[in-house]
């Protein structure tokens, strides 16, 4: 396919760097049948003086040049502000020199010897990120000062809201954040989300998506917990027909169905080690091979993985291999837990309630001030999760003009009565000395019983309510694994996949292939 332009543009300049001249040749030629000027250099120094003279859609450098190491260059233009695009070709295994460009900046690698199917694609997506305009949101985020980043970053689309702007709240943290993911979303260097359970991981890693060049292509999320280990490399890669049993027809895996956008691997600190060597093989190789194939197909994927464990210490462990884990680990963006950014709750109740509303055909209900505040003194441990948890609950027992937590949930005024009362003794050092015979005149003393809970003005949606969190709690503790969550119910997959669909809980990638927008 050419990549030439119509004749009101001009054609994408590329610099070829390589000290091999049989390989330089090839190199132009290629990319010469693609409709790219091109011109070539053979050394750091000689490479200068193209770049010095002009200027270049993209720069394809090797890393080892007779008078220096590609990475000069690339530290170069980096330091210079320059446009261009960088994409360095390094030797096979030397997968250090190819995550040490890309966190220097370089937008993608190569590994020697060069495929030509994957050389043509890798220049032409770097083209197309250098000459392509930037998404709104990404624009809006790198030229807003820092101090307004989350108002720039807060950009409709004409098709919706901006993926940045489900990235509710105005706190340092997430101006932070929301910053990095405009800066990090330019490239093609795999990206690791780490943030504790219902923090928001995947909803960081589709803005990612959204804000790079990428974002016409599609957003494929996995959940690497909750497939079983004996299907884990038919899901990734693929299946021929009649690969095993039940395969009547050929199968795409998540890497083919992620071509040409971003394969979001969820959870990845629970992927079993035997699928970590091959999903290391396939993202340095860039090519993956279906179950019951005897070649390897190419794939144009770019790698976002997301966590809540410490995958330093999974390393010590021996549960995560080292290298995949530096392969992953190129750029990093923490997502920050709820009690480090409080002052974001009012953002967040608002645009929750709105969201709950609106699925439920509801009228946006008021946020009162007394509501924030027992929010703002609850834990909230499970993040952006729980208080969605927490503000469903209530909406389904509201019924009145003002919103009120559930009474007969966890958080309840009872529990901030305890909270707030003096503390029991822990021991009988700590208690007082009496007598442990009542003096005679004292009656027996009658045993306190607690008081009824109030009956709920509507039986069906607390029964629902009931029923919802302890779903929700099975599938939590099954790891989202639906099959495994029937089970310890005593029920039927038919049976929990309609319980599930009639209460309306989002969940991740199941073992049945359910989507889910769920924050992670």
């Amino acid at each position: 396919m050419s990549n030439s332009t119509p004749s009101t543009q001009r054609p994408a300049q590329i610099l070829v760097i390589d000290d091999e001249p049989d390989l330089r040749t090839l190199y132009e030629l290629t990319l010469l049948r693609e409709g790219y000027r091109v011109e070539a250099a053979g050394s750091v120094s000689e490479a200068w003086q193209h770049l010095e003279a002009g200027r270049f859609d993209a720069v394809i450098t090797d890393m080892r040049l007779p008078d220096g190491q590609g990475m000069e260059i690339i530290h170069r233009i980096q330091k210079d502000q320059r446009s261009e695009r960088c994409v360095v070709m390094t030797a096979y295994g030397s997968a250090e020199n190819a995550v040490e460009a890309l966190k220097a900046g370089a937008f993608d690698y190569l590994t020697k010897p060069v495929d030509l199917k994957q050389f043509r694609a890798v220049v032409a997506s770097a083209v197309q990120a250098r000459l392509a305009p930037q998404p709104v949101a990404a624009k809006a985020v790198q030229a807003a000062p820092a101090s307004t980043a989350n108002e720039a970053a807060a950009v409709t689309s004409g098709t919706g809201i901006a993926a940045l702007d489900r990235l509710v709240g105005e706190s340092e943290p997430m101006r932070l954040v929301k910053s990095r993911i405009a800066k990090v979303a330019r490239g093609m260097a795999p990206v690791l989300v780490r943030g504790e359970s219902g923090t928001g991981k995947e909803l960081v890693a589709r803005a990612v998506h959204a804000c790079s060049q990428r974002s016409e292509g599609p957003f494929v999320a996995v959940n690497c917990g909750a497939i079983p280990e004996n299907l884990l490399e038919a899901e990734f890669f693929g299946a021929k027909k009649g690969s095993y049993t039940g395969s009547s027809q050929d199968r795409d895996g998540y890497f083919q169905a992620a071509r040409g956008g971003t394969l979001f691997l969820d959870e990845i600190g629970d992927l079993p080690l035997a699928m970590q060597s091959k999903l290391l093989r396939a993202i340095q190789e860039r090519s993956v091979r279906s179950i019951g194939s005897t070649q390897e197909d190419a794939v144009d994927v770019r790698i976002v993985s997301a966590t809540h464990k410490d995958l330093h210490a999974e390393v010590q462990a021996g549960r995560f291999r080292q290298d995949l884990f530096y392969r992953l680990n190129v750029i990093e963006i923490a997502v920050p837990a709820l009690r480090d950014r409080r002052e974001d709750l009012p953002a967040l109740c608002s645009a929750l309630l709105s969201r709950i509303a609106q699925d439920g055909g509801l009228p946006v209900p008021h946020l009162s001030d007394d509501l924030l505040r027992r929010l703002a003194q609850h834990p909230l441990n499970g993040n952006v999760r729980e208080l969605e948890n927490l503000l469903h609950r209530a909406v389904a027992l509201n019924d009145g003009d003002e919103l009120h937590l559930d009474l007969m949930g966890g958080f309840t005024a009872a529990a901030e009565a305890a909270a707030s009362a003096p503390a029991p003794l822990s021991s009988a050092a700590d208690a007082p000395v009496v007598s442990a015979v009542p003096p005679p005149s004292a009656a027996p003393a009658a045993p306190l019983k607690p008081a009824p809970p109030p009956l709920p003005s509507d039986l069906q949606a607390y029964l629902d309510q009931q029923e919802r969190e302890i779903l929700v709690r099975a599938l939590h503790e099954s790891g989202f694994n639906r099959t495994a969550a029937a089970a310890r119910l005593g029920m039927s997959l038919r049976q929990i996949r309609y319980r599930i669909a009639r209460l309306g809980i989002n969940t991740p990638n199941g073992d049945d292939g359910a989507s889910s927008h769920v924050d992670d």
